[in-house]
């Protein structure tokens, strides 16, 4: 039957919750739902950009969240625009809540312009992987905020392409795939003063001596290295975080975790490299025991990539609504997986992959039939398709396929074709 909703609105946006104990209503505005943002069509204008100028042009129309978007030419120019329509807040952060009552609005937009950009870097590329790209005297901090992602990501793209000016498709292919963990490659050497008791855990700690940093699916040392990590981590929030802030903030950052242990004079206090090597070994053992736990005693089970382990599911919204033989038909998986949400190659930090990239494409503007394009799990959104889930495996397995330009070789592939007439 038909049923009303009733949906409350502020001047400053959608009412999102309503505190009745204490009178509150709390609204969000966001600056990309303001009136005419139109938000993706800046791409159409940005499609016809022919020159540096115009492309910034074109992009002063993204009212959109915040994005990187990168420019190339024939004549070899590269660029880089942050675009995304941000507010100024003259004296507010928009970290947290704040009253509605005028005293904290917005001072008008930041125009998309004179947002961070670069023509033709020194190096000769531009990499953006999430992390902190703005220069240091950008003046518009007021507009930009404070936060971003752990760098490693991008720090690994930049290792990579700093050494080969001549990237191939194929290592294209290889760095967006990539597994290599920079913090792996920080946290390991710690263990090597380290006097364990466990005949496991000293086990562990050899295999990693020996280890290439990559967080491969079919890797041992992958699969010790993930949990000490994440058991580092678990600690470090309860050893660093303030108990009077710990209801709102659960966790630090990656980087501010190694830069505590690589520097414990800092946050140690007295004694610092004693305790700073007893919490390693402290988690480093915890770490094994939970692998002990989780996987059993036998160090050969111990594989990253696994339906116990790193893995991949998809489970549709409805899936438990059906019954189980429907649910077959609508999840996904499970398949193995490598890499975590610190590696180039981002499949997140839990268990199932829950975030990360889906889609990915590589372009030889050179010849355009020559593009490739990962994607998951398929073009249908019909169960029954066989093109439901036909991608799946492919980018589960980090390979590609083709993505054909040409109208000739469109055709030649197409599976079947659905032409749609209006009804006169």
């Amino acid at each position: 039957p038909d049923a009303t909703a009733v949906l409350r609105f502020t001047v400053h946006g959608p009412v999102t919750y309503i505190d009745s104990s204490n009178h509150k209503a709390y609204a969000v505005r966001c600056a990309w739902l303001e009136p005419g943002g139109s938000p993706y069509l800046a791409s159409l204008r940005i499609d016809q950009a022919k020159t540096w100028e115009s492309f910034r042009e074109a992009c002063s129309y993204s009212h959109i969240p915040g994005e990187n978007m990168i420019w190339a030419d024939k004549k070899g120019n590269i660029g880089w625009q942050a675009v995304g329509i941000i507010p100024i807040r003259k004296n507010f952060s928009g970290y947290v809540p704040i009253p509605g009552d005028g005293r904290y609005e917005w001072d008008g937009f930041l125009p998309i312009k004179e947002r961070p950009h670069l023509l033709n870097p020194s190096k000769g590329f531009f990499a953006t992987a999430n992390q902190h790209v703005t220069p240091d005297e950008y003046p518009h901090w007021d507009a930009v905020g404070y936060t971003w992602a752990d760098a490693y990501r991008g720090n690994r793209i930049n290792e990579v392409l700093a050494a080969n000016n001549h990237i191939t498709m194929e290592q294209m292919k290889a760095l967006q795939t990539d597994y290599f963990s920079i913090p792996a490659r920080s946290l390991v050497p710690l263990l090597q003063n380290i006097s364990l008791a466990d005949p496991l855990s000293i086990e562990a700690n050899q295999l990693l001596s020996n280890w290439n940093f990559v967080l491969d699916k079919t890797s041992i040392a992958a699969g010790i290295y993930t949990m000490w990590e994440r058991q580092l981590m678990a600690n470090a929030a309860k050893l660093f975080i303030p108990a009077d802030i710990k209801a709102y903030i659960s966790n630090i950052q990656l980087t501010k975790l190694i830069d505590n242990l690589q520097k414990p004079d800092q946050f140690f206090g007295s004694d610092a490299f004693t305790k700073r090597n007893a919490f390693i070994k402290e988690s480093f053992e915890q770490a094994i025991a939970l692998l002990v736990t989780k996987l059993g005693r036998s160090m050969s089970a111990w594989q990253y990539g696994q339906t116990a382990y790193k893995h991949v599911t998809l489970q549709h919204p409805l899936s438990s609504l059906v019954s189980d033989a429907q649910q077959k038909n609508l999840n996904i998986g499970p398949l193995p997986r490598g890499g975590n949400s610190h590696t180039p190659g981002s499949t997140g930090g839990s268990d199932n992959q829950v975030s990360g990239a889906s889609f990915r494409l590589i372009v030889d503007t050179g010849d355009w039939d020559k593009a490739v394009i990962i994607n998951s799990p398929g073009q249908s959104g019909d169960p029954k398709s066989p093109f439901y889930q036909n991608l799946f495996s492919l980018w589960a397995n980090d390979r590609y396929f083709p993505a054909y330009y040409s109208k000739a070789r469109i055709q030649s592939a197409s599976k079947e074709i659905m032409l749609l007439r209006p009804v006169k």
